[in-house]
């Protein structure tokens, strides 16, 4: 019998993040028989520290290997690592490089080391504030031209980590954030079982899906939720707010709920597996980022049926239905929580049709990529 292709997805880490999630998706979907997918990983320390994902990678046939984390101080010393991987670990068809920051180093690397193709994955439209930010754009310049494909989960994305003139190559490819669509259709039963679980049988739930982390912009969240929950208290209703995620900005997330008054009906969920359960439980999804690629969670919540209000620096690719409005994010929390108020009322419809027919189907997505993966040849 012949052996799968086996396919290299480099990535920071294995968390339950968005990107990581939406490879993982694909993977569950891939004939085992024919694609098989290997990660290599950023982290450091004497030994690999598992995560989120190592657990069912490993069941579904997949390796996970190692990289130290890039510093730039260490380009010498991380360089030197890459190469010694490529070496031992050259009989991939295809790499493809998610974490764009650094694919200028080791996509040439696994080129030299005969690896037939290798593509960069464009999936966030901006970069961390400061100096590192900074790095992260200059280390992106050369990847147009030394990726055999770009990828991208948006047009925004792809431009701001490949250039404006990314579309005009040939080797430029959008590939939506796809989902598992049939996971998020409304169930009212589901819906019930969680919010008991959590006891908010009768609060109104506004939810967020997302790591604690500059882009998300949860301080202006729990601004924004301040207001909706001291208006709807006025009115004799009690609302919730749901926080799906983990990241280095969870504690002061939680200090400035606190100082808000709203810590008790502030639930910090951390990361849910079975995130689809808690869409059902929500309202509204309220996702008021400073950037984004295109979030696979905006995707999520319009499975689910969930009106969402997210900020105007999110890809308008991201609105596939009625459903979505963006707001500008220069606006006072107040306005944000009174458009809330005002859309409040509303029937959840199953948006199955609706989400496939605008392509972010991944068992489509999963026939696509693995033709791709299989042919070196993308359509």
């Amino acid at each position: 019998m012949e052996k799968p292709v086996r396919v290299l997805h480099v990535l920071g880490g294995l968390s339950l993040g968005g990107a990581e999630s939406r490879i993982m998706d694909l993977y569950r979907c891939m004939d085992k028989s024919k694609v098989q997918f290997d990660f290599l990983v950023h982290q450091d320390g004497p030994e690999r520290v598992p995560e989120f994902f190592d657990k069912e990678i490993k069941e579904l046939g997949g390796e996970i290997y190692r990289l130290p984390k890039f510093k730039v101080y260490n380009y010498m010393a991380y360089k030197k690592a890459v190469k010694r991987f490529f070496r031992e670990h050259h009989n991939y068809a295809v790499v493809q490089g998610h974490m764009t920051s650094t694919a200028s180093i080791y996509l040439p690397v696994a080129a030299k080391s005969g690896i037939p193709l290798r593509a960069a994955h464009a999936r966030s439209a901006g970069v961390d504030k400061g100096i590192k930010g900074i790095l992260t754009r200059l280390l992106r310049i050369p990847l147009l031209k030394r990726a055999d494909y770009c990828f991208a989960c948006s047009g925004e994305a792809g431009r701001s980590v490949f250039g404006k003139k990314w579309r005009g190559s040939e080797k430029a490819f959008i590939i939506p954030n796809a989902v598992d669509v049939q996971k998020y259709v409304y169930q009212e039963d589901v819906r019930k079982q969680v919010r008991e679980e959590l006891g908010i049988a009768d609060e109104y739930a506004v939810g967020h899906v997302g790591r604690f982390h500059y882009a998300k912009n949860h301080e202006f969240l729990l601004e924004i939720f301040a207001v909706l929950h001291e208006r709807l208290k006025e009115e004799g209703v009690r609302a919730a707010l749901l926080l799906l995620g983990e990241g280095p900005g969870m504690k002061a997330a939680m200090q400035q709920a606190s100082d808000l008054g709203i810590r008790q009906d502030v639930f910090f969920m951390g990361n849910q597996k079975e995130v689809w359960k808690y869409y059902q439980a929500m309202d509204y999804f309220v996702f008021p980022s400073r950037f984004e690629g295109l979030p696979g969670t905006v995707i999520e919540a319009q499975a689910a049926g969930l009106k969402c209000l997210i900020s105007d620096q999110v890809t308008h690719e991201a609105g596939i239905s009625g459903l979505v409005h963006y707001e500008d994010i220069r606006l006072p929390a107040r306005e944000w929580a009174e458009y809330i108020m005002d859309h409040m009322s509303y029937q959840r419809k199953d948006m199955c049709q609706t989400i496939k027919a605008a392509g972010f189907d991944v068992r489509e997505q999963a026939k696509r990529m693995e033709k791709f993966y299989m042919t070196g040849k993308m359509t």
